[in-house]
């Protein structure tokens, strides 16, 4: 490995930031071959479907390209269920990919944040792929090993085995290392705690509208979900200047969400039809839609309300399923494209969200509700029931 800096003394913390009073105490850094280790807490997931377990963690130095960021506090999101339950990870992992800190040290090559900088933590790209250089770095060559099998990222152990990173961050600690491609840089005047999800979820959301779909003035659009990506999406088409917003889900209580923050209509998927609806409302169909339940028959309804030369974003997680590629796509001209991290470059794009936030027109933070670290597992049962759409456990 690279020789890097040593690690900052004890007491080298960043200085205090949102009333939290000074930096916490870093335990104690120990020598082992291969460089510097510092013990962190961290929820560890030890195997396929099981509780997290907060524990003590090593977490090696920075390298020369990576910082190491001091977690204030991380976003829960449906992709860390995922891995967690389905087995598609390397187990012991530290999962976690919505993370907000401060930056306590930055390797000697890395030129975008300094210590005391407030960032958020993003996804893994190589940088070096085709799509990474023509500014889609969310399909990176490289993207599942990066993110999901923590190729060339060796940071954590446990007891003295490996334990895996997830998204090239595991920001369900208090502490992590990421390389500086994963790292954005926001203001310091906003509400550090809050900015985590905007790392994935919600820019998964937004960025499918703004970045991806970039709906012309006065189009229609619907979104299929409302949990944070789908409403990140609601949020974006207003931005946009969509005519009509139309949000399909199944939960009140979510279709109420989706009216407050902009949709002109709010449809429930348990008592309407939703194409039939939908006709109603557009005269013959939206141009664009979201889909974000991974569920195929609101895929195919999703294709079905779309008028001729309409496009749908298919953002959800879908099981394998058969479409009629003559009737549902070719035969009007629809296109159905695949959207991953909303086809953004997280450091133009976060602050772009951060700066429509203070203006007040993308109001995330009503997605939002905080859980201490120690409640980690209630803040995943809380998400999948629905009862938090996003929930954002506090360091």
């Amino acid at each position: 490995r690279p020789q890097g800096r040593s690690m900052p003394p004890v007491g080298g913390a960043a200085p205090p930031v949102l009333g939290t009073g000074p930096s916490m105490v870093r335990k104690a850094i120990e020598e082992h071959e291969g460089g510097a280790h510092m013990k962190i807490e961290a929820a560890v997931t030890h195997g396929q479907g099981e509780e997290f377990k907060i524990g003590e963690v090593e977490l090696a130095e920075p390298r020369s390209n990576e910082v190491l960021v001091r977690v204030v506090a991380t976003g829960v999101c449906h992709t860390d269920a995922v891995a967690r339950d389905n087995g598609i990870v390397p187990y012991p992992i530290v999962l976690g990919h919505e993370g907000a800190g401060i930056v306590e040290q930055a390797g000697e090559n890395v030129k975008a944040v300094g210590p005391g900088d407030h960032v958020v933590l993003s996804y893994s790209s190589c940088g070096h792929c085709e799509n990474c250089l023509s500014a889609h770095p969310s399909t990176c060559e490289k993207m599942n090993d990066l993110n999901f099998g923590s190729q060339g990222i060796e940071r954590l152990e446990q007891d003295g085995r490996p334990v895996a990173t997830f998204f090239g961050q595991s920001s369900f600690a208090t502490y992590a290392v990421a390389d500086e491609r994963n790292v954005v840089k926001v203001p310091d005047d906003v509400e550090l705690e809050l900015l985590g999800p905007l790392g994935c979820g919600i820019q998964t959301g937004s960025g499918t509208v703004l970045a991806c779909l970039k709906p012309a003035f006065g189009s229609t659009i619907v979104v299929y979900g409302c949990g944070a990506v789908g409403l990140s999406a609601v949020m974006a088409a207003k931005i946009a200047g969509c005519r009509t917003v139309i949000a399909v889900d199944v939960h009140e209580s979510r279709l109420e969400l989706a009216r407050e923050l902009g949709a002109d209509y709010a449809l429930n998927g348990a008592e309407v039809d939703v194409v039939e609806e939908i006709g109603k409302a557009t005269g013959a169909g939206t141009h664009y839609a979201v889909e974000t339940t991974g569920v195929p028959a609101v895929v195919h309804q999703s294709l079905a309300a779309l008028r001729p030369l309409g496009t749908v974003a298919i953002v959800g997680i879908t099981p394998e399923m058969t479409v009629d590629m003559f009737g549902e796509i070719m035969a009007e001209g629809k296109t159905v494209t695949g959207v991953i991290e909303g086809d953004t470059v997280p450091q133009l794009f976060i602050p772009e969200l951060v700066e429509y936030y203070r203006q007040g027109r993308f109001p995330f933070d009503k997605l939002v509700k905080y859980y201490d670290f120690e409640d980690i597992n209630q803040a995943f049962e809380d998400s999948r029931t629905g009862k938090t759409i996003k929930p954002v456990v506090k360091m």
